[in-house]
């Protein structure tokens, strides 16, 4: 029998965001309790906890990840500190390329520490470590070492990462995805405009497209003409895709096993459509891949805790979409 196609990704995609680990903590009791109300100008405390758990994280790692499950061999950028090598080989063991990822000589890898009591209150600190230096990554440093870039996503980062490869993508006419994500909250009018102005794709979930156009003082219909596509996650309904000039693509969600774990969903949406993107198949069947990906990641605890084994994800992917769309999928996941 002869050997399979080689697959030809028609995209090169590289993936801008943060990377980064989060330390999970249990506290067996109440914080409540151990504060009081007279002294609390001067508060000094500190909690036994149960358990720590590590799990690897960061916006541009989880795309990546996901893309890399797929097989669409993303090319992640950001930034990370120099105590990088394992959360690196474990990325490259799933099929993402590394090699554009800044080391700090000086700084850790950004890292969210979080102590969740009894009752379910949290305490918590984001240390911003070396993402702040991915700001100095160019990215023409990156298309010039794969052969050119046809989309670079750029994901939340350190703000003015964000803004510089934004600039940069439009100055070399590299087409970008626009994705605030977390970072829309700090960000103001002036500087979402400028994030958003010519993307080729918005992504956003629905509260989030409600707070763009706040912002940015742009109704929905200004901002659908100033970018090329607006694909807006809806939760449990699944997403939504608009162009000017076309009518709404709509995909539903995949019906889930459990609920475990919401952390992550929106990134693996985001991996499973962009590696359709890379795949060169439809919108709607790279919605379809994305929503499929956001299934397995709901249903695990951890963001990069899933794994992705093809004849079980082509069986459940043809039961929610059908068998002329699970053809047209599997023959790129041989």
């Amino acid at each position: 029998m002869p050997p399979p196609p080689r697959r030809v990704h028609a995209v090169r995609i590289a993936v801008t965001g943060s990377i980064a680990t989060d330390h999970l903590m249990t506290f067996p009791g109440r914080f409540a309790d151990q504060l009081v109300a007279d002294q609390l100008h001067t508060v000094s405390l500190s909690f036994l906890v149960d358990n720590l758990d590590v799990r690897r994280g960061g916006v541009g790692a989880n795309i990546a990840f996901g893309m890399g499950q797929l097989g669409a061999t993303p090319l992640l950028v950001g930034a990370a500190g120099f105590d990088f090598d394992e959360y690196r080989a474990w990325l490259e063991r799933h099929g993402v390329d590394t090699d554009s990822v800044r080391i700090s000589e000086t700084l850790h890898t950004a890292r969210f520490v979080c102590t969740t009591d009894a009752s379910h209150n949290q305490i918590g600190s984001f240390y911003t470590g070396a993402m702040s230096e991915a700001r100095l990554i160019e990215l023409k440093t990156v298309a010039d070492r794969v052969g050119g870039l046809d989309l670079v996503l750029i994901g939340a980062d350190d703000p003015e990462a964000m803004l510089r490869h934004t600039e940069e993508c439009r100055s070399r006419s590299i087409p970008f995805a626009a994705d605030f994500s977390q970072q829309i909250a700090r960000m103001n009018g002036d500087e979402i405009r400028i994030l958003l102005d010519g993307a080729t794709y918005l992504f956003s979930n629905e509260y989030e497209k409600g707070l763009i156009e706040s912002k940015t003082g742009w109704s929905d219909e200004e901002i659908l003409g100033k970018v090329g596509h607006r694909v807006t996650t809806l939760g449990s309904r699944g997403v939504r895709i608009e162009a000017v000039g076309q009518d709404p693509i709509e995909v539903g969600c995949a019906e889930e096993e459990r609920k475990a774990d919401p952390t992550g969903v929106g990134d693996a949406f985001r991996a499973g459509f962009l590696s359709g993107l890379a795949w060169g198949v439809s919108h709607e069947r790279a919605a379809q891949v994305g929503c499929m990906l956001a299934t397995l990641v709901i249903e695990t605890v951890g963001t990069q805790e899933y794994q992705l084994r093809r004849a079980n994800f082509m069986d459940r992917f043809t039961k929610a979409y059908g068998h002329e769309a699970a053809a047209e999928v599997r023959a790129h996941l041989v």
